[in-house]
């Protein structure tokens, strides 16, 4: 978390509930069930990924510092990270 490699990450997760995480450290998130059900082939769904990792961020929202408030909502596993 002392390493700064954010500008060199390419993960993103995709939750069993079709929410795409762009980044463990956001809040960031984009739901991919209407390109899932809303179209006949994957043009939909691939054009959603692409928006998806293109808004993903250039650094995280990491709290190093001890004693603070989380610096995020949910715990970095939940979305299988």
């Amino acid at each position: 978390m002392t390493h700064t490699f954010c500008e060199t990450c390419n993960r993103v997760r995709v939750s069993a509930t079709g929410t795409l995480y762009t980044c463990l450290g956001h809040e960031d998130r984009m739901d991919l069930k209407a390109a899932l059900r809303g179209s006949e082939g994957d043009k939909a769904l691939n054009r959603a990924i692409d928006a998806g990792i293109r808004a993903k961020p250039a650094g995280h929202d990491f709290q190093i510092d001890r004693g603070g408030k989380p610096a995020l909502g949910r715990h970095m596993s939940a979305p299988g990270g």
